[in-house]
């Protein structure tokens, strides 16, 4: 019971912050691209837009970072067996995020912000560069260490059987972290610019400056488009990875009991779950499950039973399937909504192409709703990632169930969190109402010429 509250606390947490992270290094990078075009071509639609979106990054990161640092006590409150165990392999990367990144990201957000018309504007635009980068090594760190759990690499166990890190180039060489970095950056680069996208479109529907967000949502659909096509050739490369190091985690995410050769992917199917082994798969896809897996034709994926059995002979008896129904609609999530946006991210090209964008109204339309299908994936994915590891908290090391704190009781778990949940709906509420009245304003409406965010820095212009 304990055990299970403390999952259920860390996942809480977990979704919960990561709903900030993509936005943030997304909008980061694209507000970095607007300021680049500003400084290139000095519109001032350009310097308007940065200064706008730039304070939707501002209010984001703000809240982001509080719900990040819950997590820093829950490894050493619900995890302390956890965090003994794999403190000599985690110090460095999570060190490394810390003093390098999170700081290289704060410092430089800090400069960006109070910087406007005081810092020489290559300075100025190197500094909101420098926060995208700071955002994007954070995730590397933290990738690095998440997929040391996922397939562990580099390490020695010490006399105490705990693993040791002695190779670090292997920790950012590890098969699964390279790929799923790519991944993450990538979802990152989908979510921010749907979210600029929807901001766009809300204001060129109302024709509020449409000269301003009709940049805005043409760089967004330029960036929204190589970014969701490559990302589908990413996590097909991920998929195989993941055969290769995790198979039941592919193998649950299709409920294939048993071995196939080659394997159907289905688009739907009834039942499949842990007491339910003869599933009804419907709308099968010969070959795709093969190819997903694999990235062959015919390629074949071992079975769950078989799995199973090879597991129990190899760590002793035990259930060491993940939870497939989770895993199977996880991946349907995942999968169906990211057609879904490749489909409309072609459609936008299409109309850029045709410089239409800005008078598509069923696209526009469409827009301010498509901004919800990257959190819903990014959640997907996280539990792909996550409960496709179960039973094991470290793949081959140390299980979930062994790692929790012994001296925490279910009560003081429980007392946390529903405290943390009714802290982080006021939080999600406040950062909801933050982004939305702010986003409904005209680019330059109530900054008196100060920077994105300010209102007291005197006006000067460059």
């Amino acid at each position: 019971m304990t055990n299970d509250l403390a999952r259920w606390q860390f996942a809480t947490t977990s979704i919960y912050h990561f709903l900030f992270v993509p936005v943030t290094i997304g909008l980061a990078f694209l507000v970095a691209l607007l300021q680049t075009a500003w400084y290139r071509n000095h519109k001032p639609e350009y310097k308007r837009l940065t200064r706008f979106f730039g304070t939707l990054l501002v209010i984001n990161v703000a809240v982001g970072v509080v719900t990040g640092l819950v997590q820093e006590f829950e490894f050493g409150m619900n995890w302390s067996t956890y965090s003994r165990f794999v403190g000599d392999v985690f110090g460095g990367p999570l060190a490394m995020e810390g003093l390098a990144a999170f700081f290289l990201e704060s410092t430089f957000l800090g400069l960006w912000l109070f910087g406007w018309e005081r810092l020489p504007k290559r300075v100025h635009l190197a500094c909101i560069w420098l926060v995208a980068a700071g955002s994007m090594l954070s995730a590397l760190f933290i990738l690095a260490a998440n997929s040391w759990m996922q397939h562990p690499v580099g390490y020695a166990l010490n006399s105490h059987g705990q693993p040791e890190l002695n190779n670090i180039g292997a920790l950012f060489t590890n098969p699964t972290f390279l790929w799923g970095y790519v991944h993450v950056l990538l979802a990152s680069l989908i979510t921010g610019s749907l979210v600029m996208l929807a901001v766009s479109a809300w204001h060129l529907r109302r024709e509020r400056d449409v000269e301003s967000f009709h940049y805005a949502a043409r760089i967004s659909v330029l960036v929204l488009l190589p970014a969701i096509l490559l990302q589908m050739f990413v996590g097909n490369k991920l998929g195989e990875i993941e055969t290769t190091y995790q198979p039941a985690k592919i193998a649950a995410a299709e409920a294939q009991w048993e071995n196939c050769q080659p394997c159907s992917f289905s688009a739907f199917q009834i039942g499949g779950g842990k007491n339910d082994k003869t599933p009804s798969q419907i709308i099968e896809i010969p070959h795709l499950l093969s190819v997903l897996a694999t990235g062959t034709w015919n390629g074949a994926v071992v079975g769950l039973n078989q799995l199973q059995a090879e597991d129990e002979k190899k760590y002793g008896p035990g259930n060491y399937i993940p939870d497939v129904f989770i895993q199977y609609w996880s991946m349907r999530v995942m999968a169906y909504l990211g057609t879904l946006i490749a489909l409309f991210a072609l459609w936008g090209g299409w109309l850029v192409h045709r410089g239409s964008l800005d008078r598509s109204k069923w696209f526009l339309r469409l827009s301010a709703w498509a901004v919800v299908t990257p959190f819903l994936m990014n959640i997907a994915g996280w539990m792909l990632t996550e409960n496709g590891r179960q039973p094991w908290i470290v793949q081959g090391l140390m299980k979930t169930i062994n790692a929790n704190s012994p001296s925490v009781t279910s009560t003081d778990i429980w007392i946390s969190l529903v405290a943390f949940v009714l802290i982080y709906i006021a939080l999600g509420a406040a950062d909801l109402v933050l982004m939305l009245r702010y986003a409904r304003k005209e680019p330059g409406e109530g900054e008196d010429g100060a920077g994105a965010g300010a209102t007291t820095i005197p006006a000067v212009s460059y």
